[in-house]
């Protein structure tokens, strides 16, 4: 989201009163009669854990399961397990209030049409920013469509009238043997029946697969799955060696980072020193007095992993503002002969692009 700010007779947002007392004002980045004020951008990073929940349902027959079709370790009761499908990381921007800035206008030159993001850092100046903020990843729940049977639709009228749930499950494993020898015959051509074709046979095969499939759901049971996605924000300040994220357990997803039942994810972020060492310009020996021009970001690179104990999730080389620096972009922005369209990026407040356009 872009807020367009175009001159108004706000007259005086940082104003100074008589010289015997001063009026403090809160800074407001925009627009005003006097300049443009707005912050650069700090690179903060989401971290985002797409992980599968998985639901599982005991089957009517579960006890029995061993008995009469000797299935070990089937479960008894419903429970949940999750699993990491993956981690990556989104660079976005938000406004450093510690580098506030303004641009003073020259007299008798028109006023910049300028593009700041909701929370004041500048987009563009004399341009229509064509670099907008990322629609970042949200927290959400996702039903996983999965093609089921339900194994009571599989229930012969023998099954349904029996007298109790044993009985049940005995008619119901034998009608999986039968299903069973019935298959093997069909493969074998020994079947009372046989098909007439390939094509014939392969559905009837398929319709034996989904009937058994469907019978031994009353045995083994059932699972649902569900996509989760678990956003968390980090904003580095300085290099982070292991810092806990967030703590993951197998049957019970993201848990507190205090919860002996997770395992520790961990984020680290290390700068790369990818810029050369900033030289001061001089004048006859003295450093320049500071300008009220443009400041724009030059950033530096870090690298950005995520991982556990047993397993590295990201390793990524990520672009980011404050592990840079700061820079003038010089020159005369707003004047008579020439004038200057700018672009910044929202994310680490560097030049996405820069034209000159001189009245002919």
């Amino acid at each position: 989201m872009k807020r367009f700010t175009i001159i108004t007779a706000a007259a005086a947002l940082l104003s100074l009163g008589a010289k015997a007392q001063t009026e403090v004002t809160a800074y407001t980045p925009g627009l005003t009669e006097d300049g443009i004020t707005y912050f650069l951008p700090a690179t903060s990073l989401r971290v985002v854990l797409t992980a599968t929940k998985t639901h599982h349902t005991p089957g009517e027959f579960c006890e029995y399961a061993e008995r009469y079709l000797r299935l070990k370790d089937v479960p008894q009761t419903a429970y949940d397990t999750w699993t990491i499908d993956n981690v990556k990381i989104v660079p976005y921007g938000v406004a450093d209030k510690s580098k506030a800035y303004s641009i003073k206008f020259k007299q008798k030159t028109s006023a910049p049409y300028v593009s700041l993001t909701n929370d004041g850092r500048l987009l563009s100046v004399n341009a229509k920013s064509s670099v907008n903020d990322e629609q970042l990843p949200v927290a959400s729940v996702t039903k996983v469509q999965q093609k089921t049977v339900n194994g009571a639709d599989f229930k012969t009228e023998e099954i349904l009238s029996a007298g109790s749930t044993a009985k049940m499950a005995e008619l119901a494993a034998n009608e999986i043997y039968d299903i069973r020898e019935n298959r093997g015959l069909l493969t074998k051509g020994q079947a009372d029946f046989m098909p007439k074709d390939g094509e014939q046979l392969k559905l009837m095969l398929a319709n034996l697969d989904t009937q058994e499939d469907g019978l031994m759901q009353l045995f083994r049971g059932s699972a649902s799955s569900e996509t989760h996605v678990v956003v968390f924000d980090v904003t580095p300040t300085q290099n982070i060696d292991r810092q806990v994220v967030f703590n993951f357990s197998k049957y019970l997803g993201v848990v507190d980072a205090d919860d002996p039942a997770g395992t520790p994810v961990y984020i680290s972020v290390k700068d790369q020193k990818s810029l050369p060492e900033a030289v001061a310009a001089e004048a006859n020996g003295k450093a320049k007095k500071e300008v009220a021009d443009l400041r724009y970001a030059t950033p530096g690179r870090a690298l950005v992993k995520v991982f556990s104990a047993d397993k590295e999730f990201v390793s990524q080389s990520v672009p980011m503002a404050q592990f840079g620096r700061v820079e003038h972009l010089g020159g005369e922005l707003f004047n008579k002969k020439t004038t200057t369209h700018v672009q910044l990026s929202p994310v680490t407040g560097g030049i996405v692009k820069i034209e000159a356009e001189r009245p002919e």
